[in-house]
């Protein structure tokens, strides 16, 4: 009997399918993978043999991009599926997409879409474990991993932090799966927002702490995540202009100031300079921004190590 987290062949659909043990144990192994890519030759042949196909249906650069490398870094074949230039385009179902990459060997799907519940469908059609890398306003969990995991390699224990996310709420999957995962690990989470972009459920669902007030929301906060404005996902005119969003909501020296003093300056990004972070909080030496990127190839370098069962 052994009581090591079972990983072999499961998807990552959301953090809330992971208890915090098994969050931590995938943690631990992109520290490992984080070691990997410090080396002068970064690759390694635990994956050799193994394929892995990024089926990004909505579009993404880094995401993408991040998945690529990672299974590289593992010596994993890659197959990079990018809707514009494909079958769908010409109105091909997912389903029968699906069915055609899994003719080709595919091992593992790391899948973006617009609809949520697509990653569901994706292991659903083909049998093969899915990892999401965003499905609309629903989830992405390999964000999240690797915020948290960007935060405890600079502070050690999540419990008894104090986190505040700061944005469009309403429209983030980023801040849901981030939620579900910290509040695991023992976290103490505060959103912020306008009233328009805030979801009533969020503290019933997910036990955070909702704030209308920037001040307040970052009072003694050890953690402060600015969120993109999401202006694609904006239609229905909930906010009257982002110069109104700026003044009450921007990061910048004098708003950060009543978080404490040291504390991490995170975003997931892409950002939106001077909308939502002012560049002088951005690249101060507070942010960890550049290193959730880096530590974001760790991250989807563990799972997929995890998931495919690699050999070291």
């Amino acid at each position: 009997m052994t009581n090591t987290p079972q990983f072999l062949g499961r998807s990552v659909f959301d953090l809330d399918d992971y208890s915090a043990a098994e969050i931590m144990y995938i943690l631990e192994a992109a520290k490992g993978m984080k070691e990997i890519n410090l080396r002068e030759y970064k690759k390694i042949p635990t994956l050799r043999g193994k394929t892995i196909c990024t089926l990004f249906i909505e579009n993404s650069t880094r995401t993408r991009m991040s998945f690529e490398l990672a299974a590289s870094r593992l010596s994993a074949d890659v197959v990079s599926f990018q809707a514009n230039i494909s079958a769908l385009s010409k109105g091909e179902s997912l389903q029968d997409t699906v069915y055609t990459l899994d003719a080709m060997g595919i091992d593992l799907y790391c899948i973006r879409h617009s609809s949520p519940g697509s990653p569901q469908l994706v292991h659903k059609y083909s049998g093969k474990p899915v990892i999401n890398g965003g499905d609309g306003r629903h989830a992405h969990p390999t964000q999240a991993l690797l915020d948290i995991f960007s935060i405890w390699e600079k502070l050690g224990d999540i419990r008894g932090l104090k986190i505040t996310i700061v944005g469009d709420i309403l429209n983030s999957r980023v801040v849901r799966s981030n939620l579900i995962g910290m509040r695991k690990l023992g976290a103490e989470v505060t959103v912020c927002g306008p009233r328009t972009l805030m979801p009533s459920y969020m503290e019933e669902v997910y036990g955070c702490k909702v704030q209308y007030d920037l001040q307040t929301a970052l009072q003694d906060a050890d953690v402060v995540m600015g969120l993109r404005m999401q202006l694609e996902r904006q239609t229905e005119g909930l906010f009257p202009s982002l110069e109104e969003y700026t003044k009450h909501y921007v990061l910048s020296k004098h708003t950060i100031r009543y978080a404490k003093k040291d504390a991490l300056i995170m975003h997931p990004g892409p950002m939106n300079r001077g909308i939502e972070i002012l560049p002088e909080i951005a690249d101060s030496q507070q942010s960890i921004i550049v290193e959730q990127v880096a530590n974001g190839v760790a991250v989807r370098m563990a799972l997929m190590f995890l998931i495919l069962g690699g050999k070291v």
